[in-house]
């Protein structure tokens, strides 16, 4: 018999550890989702049956459904329980599991870089919570995660605290210790202008129609809206419309902020761990390792940074590969704030006087303004041609198209000069003490700060109209983060030279030096040899 198979508390490997269960009540919480789930989608259901039978006749239908549903959930969670086991040794973490399948997973406890804890409201009201231990590492079928989905809160903690207990600093370093930063209610204002607000503003109106079409009233519906605007200019009609999926839209995006960043606290613990928690309902604790950080990164979306915000995200190892999408938000430290707590955070993350993020960078050729000019106007010229083109050749739109192709470029020409214009002048690189810095972007501008010693490649691109026009792309490799950060349209001897002096030693074998007689501003340095 496996330890597997035996009870909670034995043991029969030399790694030491007590087995134990998950909390028990892990199937009431089963039966509760799934029963909510049904619930949600009974009246559908039954609207659909009813069509085809009475109603009383489409109900009882529907409960038995949904009865053999959450029997079902709960007999297969009771399963799930029953088989599965965990403990922390000496060495190793272990999880057990499965009835058909086996499963049989450990992770060495000097590889564990993270232990998460996430807990939606009916866990909260259990006190329980789930807990995900991490390595930081990209491996296929999930074999660098383990979780444990649900133990009571204390034990979350206590697993936390015994997992992450391995790392160990000086004394010194302990100046640095404590909260970092606290939620400060006014940043609630910056939620509306991020790119959330209209998503969900199309959304709302796809769900009002969705919703109408289940009680059969789609028809009506759009025949209100036609009676209602009957004496609108069109214009008119779609400039109101726009403004009520906006309305609706900013409050979702008011409430999504509310539930995701409530109670926002930025800390770094004894030990060398940054952690964060937040969250209204479902409440999040996400412990960052500070060996695994390589940077910190500002992100400014175009409305946040119109208000003179950003956002601070990590720059460490593993956050861009194991997470799934329901762990997307594990790298950002701090939520859209002003850019004056954003260097300020920034700082204290990276143990910096002054954030890296926040110092003048080089700024790029004119020729990379060019570029973007160029392609600006080839992005507005090319749909009012396509637009144009049937009106010039005739056909039954020859009397529209020509007007639709006019406003595009009354439309698309200004916009894209004006996003070219802010595109060039976000770009900017620099070295700042252990980091280089690079800034690109318009619609979303990000600052990198990344540590030169995690950069571990250079890629240099040049395509044959950046030849022309002196110009290269420079992408630094390393393991964490997006992998590859690049400096977009530098010049060619000045990005040399700066990737030379980022990194010494790893791209001076490529580079050959130039002939005094035909020294470039930036001497010492040409392209690739």
């Amino acid at each position: 018999m496996t330890a597997l198979d035996e009870g909670v508390g034995q043991d029969t490997e030399p790694d030491g550890g007590e087995w134990r269960r998950l909390d028990r009540r892990t199937v009431l919480v089963t039966a509760a989702v799934v029963a909510g789930v049904t619930a949600g989608g009974a009246l559908p259901a039954v609207l659909g049956l009813a069509a085809s039978m009475p109603l009383w006749q489409a109900v009882g239908w529907v409960l038995a459904g949904g009865a053999l549903l959450v029997a079902g959930g709960s007999a297969a969670d009771y399963v799930r329980w029953r088989r599965t086991r965990y403990r922390v040794g000496v060495e190793r973490a272990e999880l057990h599991s499965g009835l058909l399948l086996v499963k049989r997973r450990s992770l060495a406890r000097e590889r564990i870089r993270s232990v998460d804890l996430t807990a939606h409201p009916l866990l909260r009201v259990l006190g329980l919570v789930q807990v995900r231990i991490g390595t930081g590492e990209s491996t296929t079928g999930g074999d660098s995660t383990l979780e444990l989905d649900p133990v009571t809160r204390a034990e979350g903690e206590r697993l936390r605290r015994e997992l992450l207990a391995h790392t160990v600093r000086a004394a010194a370093d302990h100046r640095h210790d404590g909260t970092l930063a606290t939620l400060d209610p006014r940043w609630i204002r910056y939620a509306p202008v991020s790119f959330v607000a209209p998503l969900l503003g199309v959304a709302a109106a796809g769900a009002l129609m969705q919703v109408s079409e289940w009680f059969g009233a789609q028809a009506e519906l759009i025949e209100w809206i036609g009676r209602t605007f009957r004496d609108t200019p069109i214009a008119w009609t779609l400039v109101v419309l726009v403004l009520l999926a906006t309305l609706a839209g900013t409050i979702g995006a008011l409430g999504l902020w509310i539930e995701m960043w409530w109670n926002h606290r930025l800390e770094r613990e004894p030990g060398g761990t940054l952690r964060v928690r937040r969250g209204l309902f479902t409440t999040r604790s996400i412990s960052i390792e500070e060996r695994r950080l390589r940077g910190v990164e500002l992100v400014e979306p175009l409305g946040v940074r119109m208000c003179r915000a950003a956002r601070v995200d990590a720059v460490a190892t593993g956050l861009a590969h194991d997470d799934e999408d329901r762990h997307a938000e594990h790298k950002t430290l701090l939520p859209p704030a002003s850019r004056e707590v954003a260097d300020r955070v920034a700082a204290q993350v990276l143990k910096e006087p002054d954030a890296p993020t926040g110092r003048p960078l080089t700024p790029h050729p004119r020729a990379a303004r060019t570029r973007r000019l160029r392609r600006a106007l080839w992005g507005a010229l090319v749909p009012a041609a396509v637009l144009g083109s049937p009106g010039v050749l005739g056909g039954p739109a020859a009397d529209v198209l020509p007007y639709a192709a006019a406003a595009w470029l009354l439309v698309a020409l200004p916009v894209g000069v004006l996003l070219a214009l802010d595109a060039y002048r976000s770009l900017g690189h620099g070295i700042s003490g252990a980091y280089l810095v690079t800034r690109s972007g318009a619609l979303r501008r990000g600052t990198v700060a990344l540590q030169r010693g995690g950069v571990i490649g250079w890629t240099v691109r040049q395509t044959y109209f950046q030849r022309r026009a002196g110009l290269l792309t420079l992408t630094a490799t390393t393991a964490a983060g997006d992998g590859a950060y690049a400096v977009i349209d530098a010049d060619e001897s000045e990005g040399l030279a700066f990737a030379a002096e980022a990194v010494p030693g790893l791209l001076a074998p490529f580079l050959e030096p130039v002939p005094t007689t035909k020294a470039r501003p930036t001497e010492g340095w040409t392209g690739p040899s």
